[in-house]
């Protein structure tokens, strides 16, 4: 029984990590997700200028219409890349406490898992940035 409990105060000990992990990206998520808003909702008055506009400011608001679909394209994925990080992290922890109360040496599991976990989250900010990068460079910045 003490083993046990040792094994089970180590595993605890090592979870701390991942789940301070888990809140950061739980920040990441919300930030993308306030950008996703604000992104959808720029797309939904530039359609409905759209609507009423002379030709003249037609072709502009379509480029931007591009542009924003491209942005929400790349937050999207953004986002799944950090949601899969989160549960990769999760099972992380998971199979570390499976491993202790089972016995099993799982081991190359949890690495695997957390080198996916850091994979996933790589991407997302990767993603995030060029999101960044299209926000800034493109010329839709009237807020009419």
């Amino acid at each position: 029984m003490e083993a046990h409990l040792t094994d089970v105060t180590r595993v605890i000990q090592l979870a701390v990590a991942p789940v301070f992990l888990l809140t950061s990206v739980a920040a990441i998520i919300g930030a993308l997700n306030t950008r996703l808003g604000r992104i959808v909702d720029r797309r939904r008055v530039l359609q409905e200028r759209l609507r009423g506009c002379a030709e003249a400011d037609e072709r502009d608001y379509r480029a931007e219409l591009l542009v924003l679909s491209s942005r929400i394209r790349i937050t999207y994925f953004s986002i799944l890349a950090a949601v899969l990080s989160a549960l990769l992290v999760c099972l992380v922890v998971a199979a570390a406490f499976v491993g202790a109360l089972v016995g099993v040496d799982l081991y190359k599991t949890v690495a695997v898992l957390f080198i996916l976990a850091m994979g996933s989250l790589v991407a997302c900010l990767g993603m995030f940035l060029r999101e960044v990068f299209l926000a800034v460079a493109s010329k839709g910045h009237d807020r009419r």
